[in-house]
């Protein structure tokens, strides 16, 4: 497979210092494998720090800055950050109003974030946490115990880092994550597999007839595989599984998210399906996210994550955001 890359030892870090010379307003510790607002840490405000593995991005570095994230946390290719880089994240972005850890639903992820809280909590920073467990495909998996944290991600990290930014305190910021979590639910389907640095070939077979259904961010496997589906009857499939769990009784936010090898021509198309799925299962949907935000490095496919929102959930996800990956309202 053929890759922009030196050698596979050294993508996180290639990446991170591109990032460092992109864009000013963060600070990009390549060494520790910390990236943080530059303002950080803001007098009174509540410090949002999440990450993971590489290969997710935008997700999680992408989206610091005013608006979500104080922090991100890379770990290299799929794999959990440590525990130090968590505290020094934690540290760097307290302003003594506490911090939030906004952990996906990964054996490491959990293990390492939970180490990293007690630490944290040692050195007099206050800690609060939400774990984001949104994929309804399957439960249990190669990687995690109960469900997969996946693309409600992004909305917990929008939602309670616009409550964050408000001046809301550790507690409020904490319930709203939680709440955002409780109201968002994902579906994700892969045309093609995945291929790592490292191995440098697919990850896993996956036929060229085939797709597979309710498939990982890290390539894990879904509910079934089935022969090649036109956009419109995987439109149908990934919908109805979201909404059999989470019935929403009002107006979703809705994202598309490509898996990383999926060009927006087709994400855009498969966007007018879904919207034509949920209108005529009566859902209303208030706002609409389409592009490449929780990804898989070069995964062709998509997923589908819907946010049940009210009025304060709409009016923090509209708030004004400014980071690398995700901006509006400045």
């Amino acid at each position: 497979m053929k890759m922009l890359i030196n050698v596979p030892e050294t993508v996180v870090a290639d990446a991170l210092r591109g990032m460092a010379a992109v864009y000013p307003g963060l600070i990009v510790d390549v060494e520790n494998r910390v990236v943080v607002r530059r303002d950080a840490p803001v007098a009174g405000k509540v410090g949002l720090v999440s990450g993971g593995g590489s290969g997710h991005e935008p997700l999680h570095g992408g989206f610091v800055g005013p608006g979500m994230l104080s922090a991100a946390c890379p770990g290299e290719v799929f794999t959990s950050p440590v525990p130090d880089q968590m505290v020094r994240a934690a540290a760097a972005v307290d302003s003594g109003a506490g911090v939030l850890f906004i952990v996906k639903n990964y054996t490491g992820d959990v293990l390492n974030f939970d180490m990293a809280a007690e630490l944290a909590e040692d050195e007099g920073v206050q800690i609060g946490k939400v774990l984001v467990n949104d994929d309804v495909a399957v439960t249990d998996s190669l990687f995690t115990a109960g469900r997969r944290g996946t693309g409600a991600t992004l909305f917990v990290e929008k939602i309670a880092g616009a409550a964050a930014e408000a001046g809301a305190p550790l507690e409020r910021v904490e319930a709203i994550g939680r709440r955002v979590n409780e109201r968002a639910r994902s579906f994700g389907v892969a045309l093609s597999a995945v291929t790592t640095p490292a191995k440098g070939s697919p990850t896993f077979d996956l036929p060229p007839g085939e797709l597979e259904l309710g498939i990982g961010i890290h390539g894990e496997p879904g509910r079934e595989r089935r022969a090649m589906m036109t956009s419109h009857e995987i439109a149908d499939f990934a919908v109805d599984a979201v909404l059999a769990d989470l019935r929403p009784a009002g107006p979703v936010i809705a994202l598309v998210n490509g898996m990383g090898g999926t060009p927006l021509l087709e994400l855009y198309g498969f966007t007018a399906e879904v919207h034509r799925v949920l209108g005529e299962r009566g859902v209303a949907v208030a706002r609409t996210l389409v592009g490449n935000y929780v990804t898989s490095l070069d995964m062709a496919g998509c997923s589908v994550t819907l946010c049940e929102v009210d009025e304060e959930l709409l009016r923090l996800w509209d708030a004004p955001v400014e980071t690398a990956a995700l901006r509006w309202g400045r």
